[in-house]
């Protein structure tokens, strides 16, 4: 295997001095995202009601990029990243503040909540392609599988900060002031992007204004059957597998009268379990594609036994499990994706996937939130699990009807259109 999917000790890339400020941006930001949506949606139910509101706030956060995803993708690969992420999370602090006041003021509606979801939905268009892209600056293709690997599991970890905090917070002085201590750590987050060295970055060649950007990142994802079969895999989870926010809302109202501080739980639990699937990912020496569509597997298996938790304790144990299984999943089919794109048309193949990983989450929202109000929540938990399965059963058939063809190649890094070898990313 060539040495740019090298994957070393996790403690190489910590001595980056750009990378460890990353990392800690990476920890505020998700964080405060977190404080941001849990508040946001535990509000919208306690103003309405229903189920179904909250998927709806789901969807919307997610719809522009499911729209408008592979263009930041184009945007991301033609401007510094750096400088993207900065203003992106700017303009995040810039909503989150405002958010903040009309809710203290008590002036805040369902509508004006809906509106800012879809704000935010479009800021992220801009922010998650940049972001990605960026790790690759700031690490180079060397430790780039180690580096995603330590931010998937940074990230887990601030899902459990995130949501504890935003329980206490919304207990104690309510909701608005979650909103205030998200914008504040968006501001951190700029602060700490812009303090990086940047005669220390790698820098990934931008590409030049021209027709047919999106088509190449497109047909460079087509080409390769097995990176298109992961990114689709993706867009099937994500509509019926990541439909949290609906679901543990409704659990904590409706079936187990948990309140607030049990939805903060419950994230928490799912956020600790994340980790422990994060870490296992990442001490894998190699990855498969067969090893993500068993993820996928567990995945939506773990959610149905956890739909049919017969006591509360039960439920809290399933629901650590369905973290592990999710962050399992959504590493290795983050890492597969990332490692098997060219360096020069990363931002525009994860700018493909993260719509559909996202827009699939939108779509699921929805979903989500009109089983539960017609099934109730645990059947409409055990639907989406099975429809699941049934997804990751079809993809997973068609990876096996590709044996015996040529054999994919990974490419190297540098040329477009060569395939992906029938090796593990390593």
């Amino acid at each position: 295997m060539p040495n740019s999917l090298d994957h070393p000790p996790v403690r190489s890339i910590l001595r980056n001095h750009n990378y460890r400020l990353f990392l800690i941006a990476q920890f505020f930001g998700g964080t405060g995202m977190w404080m941001l949506r849990l508040s946001q949606d535990w509000l919208v139910l306690k103003l309405t009601g229903s189920p179904a509101a909250v998927g709806i706030i789901v969807a919307l956060q997610f719809v522009p990029l499911l729209t408008f995803g592979p263009l930041g993708g184009v945007i991301a690969d033609r401007h510094n990243k750096r400088h993207l992420v900065m203003a992106a999370q700017s303009a995040a602090a810039v909503l989150a503040a405002t958010l903040a006041a009309l809710t203290i003021g008590g002036l805040v509606t369902v509508p004006l909540l809906y509106l800012f979801a879809l704000a935010s939905g479009c800021v992220a268009v801009f922010d998650q392609p940049a972001r990605q892209v960026l790790v690759n600056e700031l690490v180079g293709d060397g430790q780039l599988r180690s580096a995603i690997s330590t931010n998937n599991a940074l990230n887990q970890l601030s899902g459990l900060v995130g949501p504890a905090l935003a329980g206490v917070l919304i207990n104690q002085v309510g909701q608005g002031w979650a909103f205030a201590a998200n914008a504040t750590l968006c501001l951190v987050v700029v602060a700490l992007v812009a303090s990086m060295r940047v005669d220390q970055l790698h820098p990934v060649p931008t590409i030049t204004r021209s027709p047919g950007q999106l088509k190449e990142g497109f047909r460079y994802i087509m080409d390769r059957p097995r990176l298109m079969w992961v990114v689709i895999l993706a867009g099937f989870m994500g509509a019926f597998g990541m439909n949290g926010p609906v679901v543990l809302a409704a659990f904590a109202d409706f079936e187990w009268e948990t309140g607030s501080s049990g939805f903060g739980l419950y994230n928490s639990i799912g956020a600790v379990g994340g980790l422990i699937g994060a870490i296992t990912a990442a001490r894998m020496t190699s990855l498969r594609v067969r090893t993500v569509v068993v993820g996928a597997a567990v995945f939506s298996g773990v959610e149905i036994v956890a739909a049919l938790s017969p006591t509360h304790w039960a439920f809290l144990v399933m629901l650590a499990a369905v973290g592990a299984a999710t962050m399992f999943f959504l590493t290795s089919a983050g890492t597969y994706v990332q490692l098997t794109a060219s360096p020069r048309v990363r931002g525009r193949v994860m700018a493909f996937y993260m719509p559909l990983l996202l827009g699939g989450h939108a779509a699921g929202g929805l979903l989500q939130g009109w089983f539960t109000e017609h099934l109730g929540v645990r059947g409409g938990l055990v639907l989406t699990g099975g429809l699941g399965l049934l997804a990751t059963c079809g993809v997973g058939l068609a990876l096996l009807r590709l044996r015996g063809r040529q054999a994919e190649q990974i490419e190297p890094v540098g040329e477009v259109g060569e395939r992906e070898r029938e090796e593990p990313v390593q």
